[in-house]
C-alpha cells in the first residue's frame, strides 16, 4: 500500500522537490559545489520558499542515512529515486552530498543571486507556474485541431479558469516580459513551458505574450 499524500510530503516531500530539479539533467555535482540543477533550486527556493531549505536537507539525509529496507519496498511505502545516471552504489552518497550543500548554503548565507533567466526546464516551471499550465495545456500540438485559432484558445482558458488563477497568470506573463530578455530566450522560455505551436504571425514570442497578457487584464482589451 503506498503512502497517503500527507505522510508523503512529511516524509519526502521536499526531497522530492529537490530531486525533481534534476530532470533531464545530470548529476554533476562535486565535494566543491553545486551542480547546475541543485544551483537552480537553491536559487529559486532561497528567493520562495527559504524556510523548505532545513526541510530539504533534513529529509535528504535521513533518507540516506535510512534507505528503505525489502518491506518498505515491497509494500510501496518509500520514495523512488529515479535513474539521475549514477549507478546505485553511489546514491546514498550523492544524497548526502545535496545534504551538505543546502546546509553549507543556509549556515554560510550562501544564497545564489536572482537570474533574469531561468537556467533549467524544474526552474521555468517553478517560477512560473501557471503560465506553465496554460502554454502546456492551451497550446500543445493538438491546440489546431481544438480551437480556430490563438485567440479562440486564449478566450477559452478565460471562460474556463477560476478568476483568481487568470489574475495569477496575467501576474506572470508580465513578470516574464519585465526581464527584458532576448528574444532567443522568450522564445526557449515558451517552448521549456510547454508550448508546441508558434505565435500566430506576425507576432514573435514576447509580442505575443505581451498581447495575451492583455486580453486577459481587462474585457476591453483587443487580440489585434
Amino acid at each position: 500500500m503506498s503512502m497517503k499524500p500527507l505522510e508523503f510530503d512529511r516524509r519526502y516531500g521536499d526531497l522530492d522537490q529537490v530531486i525533481s530539479a534534476y530532470a533531464g539533467l545530470a548529476a554533476d555535482d562535486t565535494p566543491d559545489s553545486p551542480g547546475r540543477a541543485l544551483t537552480a533550486y537553491l536559487r529559486h527556493t532561497w528567493h520562495t520558499r527559504p524556510w523548505a531549505l532545513s526541510v530539504a536537507e533534513q529529509q535528504l539525509r535521513t533518507y540516506a542515512q535510512n534507505p528503505p529496507g525489502r518491506l518498505r519496498q515491497r509494500l510501496g511505502e518509500f520514495y523512488p529515486v529515479p535513474d539521475i545516471g549514477l549507478p546505485e552504489a553511489g546514491i546514498q552518497q550523492w544524497l548526502l552530498l545535496l545534504a551538505d550543500h543546502i546546509k553549507g548554503s543556509v549556515e554560510e548565507g550562501q544564497v545564489p543571486p536572482p537570474a533574469a533567466l531561468p537556467g533549467t526546464h524544474w526552474e521555468w516551471h517553478a517560477r512560473f507556474p501557471e503560465l506553465g499550465q496554460f502554454l502546456g495545456g492551451w497550446f500543445s500540438q493538438d491546440m489546431p485541431d481544438e480551437f480556430e485559432d490563438h485567440e479562440a484558445a486564449v478566450l477559452d482558458y478565460a471562460g474556463s479558469a477560476d478568476p483568481t488563477l487568470v489574475a495569477r497568470l496575467v501576474g506572470e506573463l508580465r513578470e516574464l516580459l519585465a526581464l527584458g530578455l532576448e528574444e532567443v530566450d522568450y522564445a526557449v522560455g515558451v517552448a521549456e513551458l510547454g508550448m508546441e505551436v508558434d505565435p500566430p504571425a506576425p507576432y514573435a514570442p514576447s509580442a505575443w505574450l505581451a498581447v495575451v497578457s492583455e486580453l486577459l487584464a481587462g474585457p476591453r482589451a483587443e487580440y489585434a
